[in-house]
């Protein structure tokens, strides 16, 4: 499904619940586009808070990932390669928490209304995998991550089964995240890591 037949799908299934727009709308969206906030420096957020704007199946986390041996060196695969260590200085990065390992916090912070998803990245280290996704303006209000005992998950509108590699997965929601206007990059990531094995917008 292309990105313009998504957008009409989720528009028409919007339009649909929601009934007419206000006649006001039109311009209170226009002029929160016209007057978004300026690019600023991007903002790095690694390993769980991940995507989006996305999910993730992560193959055998409860299983492989307590197993494996800790001198063995992870040989990346698949079509994605580890990603740069960030030049930033991430001192400054406001601390990430988990709670109940369904929602991820950041302390000190107030989410942007729309958080533009500027690049997605992957990478495998000693001891662990993880997904960096780098917001343009500012992290995202709302960020839930739901395990789950599967790699099946539910596409967007279309209701559409995808099956990922591995055997258990992670769904990461991202609230106020934006994908499409700015994140020209790839949405599904095979990476054969020991742990992560593929990472997909869904």
């Amino acid at each position: 499904m292309g990105r313009d037949d998504f957008r009409r799908e989720l528009r028409d299934g919007f339009e649909s619940i929601a009934g007419p727009p206000d006649s006001s709308l039109t311009a209170r969206v226009h002029s929160a586009l016209v007057e978004a906030p300026e690019r600023r420096g991007p903002v790095w957020i690694a390993g769980l808070a991940a995507t989006l704007i996305a999910a993730l199946a992560v193959g055998a986390l409860f299983i492989a990932g307590p197993l494996r041996q800790q001198n063995q060196q992870p040989v990346p695969g698949g079509i994605a390669t580890p990603s740069p260590l960030p030049t930033s200085d991430v001192s400054n990065l406001p601390a990430i928490t988990c709670n109940n390992a369904t929602s991820v916090a950041t302390e000190g912070h107030v989410g942007q209304p729309i958080a533009y998803v500027d690049a997605v990245r992957v990478g495998t280290h000693t001891g662990y995998d993880r997904i960096t996704i780098e917001f343009q303006n500012g992290l995202p209000g709302d960020i839930h991550i739901a395990t789950q005992n599967n790699a099946t998950f539910t596409q967007g509108a279309s209701g559409r089964q995808v099956v990922l590699q591995g055997s258990a997965g992670l769904l990461v929601s991202m609230h106020g995240a934006d994908e499409y206007t700015h994140y020209t990059g790839p949405v599904d990531f095979k990476t054969n890591y020991p742990v992560l094995l593929e990472s997909q917008q869904v």
